[in-house]
């Protein structure tokens, strides 16, 4: 096994932290909050952007990222007690909420946009941001354990950094129907529509990764990136202007009243008050009818956004994270000059 230039990071700003481990010119990035099923705050986001810059230098020697989650899930979707904060510290000069949405918008453009390949490995909780995270890695490899959500509109809220990425993954049509239905995905339902590549067992995981890294390894590291621009080019992409515009829609929307039953709803574990009643869900064919619970009366009143409450995700078991298997790869030299082409 390749053991080239091995070491160990682990970012910690306030409590939150991402383990990132350089292999053979393999950057391994594990987003490392399984108390919280990985769920992303803005000390993660600042942490990954960081270890992708640093990835980036021109000196770094890595060819490949590989992402993936501790504990069995990949990312349970933004931390809501950041959002609470955001909340809290708006002022009418400046949307704080609104700053926070676009931050993961320019992670996610970040990694979309970078000429180093990206591999996702996907198990567990994948949810929101973390949705969003899958699609904009090269490659995702999905673990038959994994749970795809896009719960933000049975929220109240918006799924507005998500979209774009969503829109550029598995266009415009599944988009929306992705978004209108606020989307629960199986691994197979992922693979049949697109948003994964691979779906393979617990135990199989590491064998596909390896046999990824293998194939991307084994591309010229020059032509891989100078390749990676010129699609970014001809896709044109997200823009700035087009992150900062849905952080203005995101932050509005936390501010509408049905953001406010929404959540108030999720932390309540009730149904909000536009959900059908079980009769009616009944009378739609709805198989999940029985389980919709009714409203009390005189409805919900606003709460404070507080940590999300995942115990309705089901528990996976965690996928051991040893590196994967590229003993057999050719040795390469170092990587070219980086390409001039924006």
């Amino acid at each position: 096994m390749l053991s080239l230039d091995v070491y160990v990071k682990s970012a910690q700003p306030g409590g939150v932290s991402i383990q990132t481990r350089t292999d053979g010119g393999i950057l391994h990035i594990t987003l490392n909050r399984p108390e919280a099923r990985n769920a992303m705050s803005r000390a993660m986001v600042d942490a990954l952007r960081a270890a992708l810059s640093e990835a980036e230098a021109d000196d770094s020697g890595v060819r490949v990222i590989v992402l993936r989650g501790a504990g069995g899930h990949f990312c349970a979707g933004g931390d809501i007690k950041d959002m609470a904060g955001a909340r809290g510290a708006a002022t009418p000069e400046k949307d704080a909420v609104a700053e926070l949405n676009a931050q993961f918008g320019h992670l996610a453009r970040a990694y979309a946009r970078t000429p180093i390949p990206v591999v996702a490995v996907v198990e567990g909780a994948v949810m929101g941001g973390g949705f969003g995270l899958a699609c904009v890695a090269d490659v995702v490899l999905a673990s038959t354990t994994a749970d795809f959500r896009l719960p933000e509109t049975s929220l109240g809220l918006v799924p507005a950094q998500i979209a774009p990425f969503l829109i550029e993954r598995l266009g415009y049509s599944e988009a929306k129907r992705l978004a209108v239905t606020g989307a629960r995905l199986s691994a197979d339902a992922a693979l049949r529509i697109g948003l994964v590549h691979e779906v393979v067992e617990p135990s199989a995981v590491q064998a596909a990764l390896g046999k990824t890294l293998g194939d991307i390894l084994r591309c010229a590291p020059h032509a891989t990136a100078t390749t990676k621009r010129l699609l970014h080019r001809l896709c044109e992409g997200v823009t700035e202007a087009q992150i900062e515009h849905a952080a203005a829609v995101f932050a509005a929307s936390t501010r509408a009243p049905e953001a406010a039953e929404g959540m108030g709803a999720f932390l309540a574990k009730r149904a909000p008050g536009w959900r059908p009643s079980a009769l009616e869900a009944a009378a739609l064919g709805d198989p999940m009818a029985g389980a919709i619970a009714p409203l009390p009366a005189g409805g919900a009143a606003a709460v404070p956004m507080a940590p999300a409450d995942l115990t309705a995700v089901p528990e996976a078991k965690p996928t051991p994270l040893p590196d994967a298997d590229v003993s057999a790869l050719p040795k390469t030299d170092e990587p070219a000059p980086d390409e001039s082409e924006a």
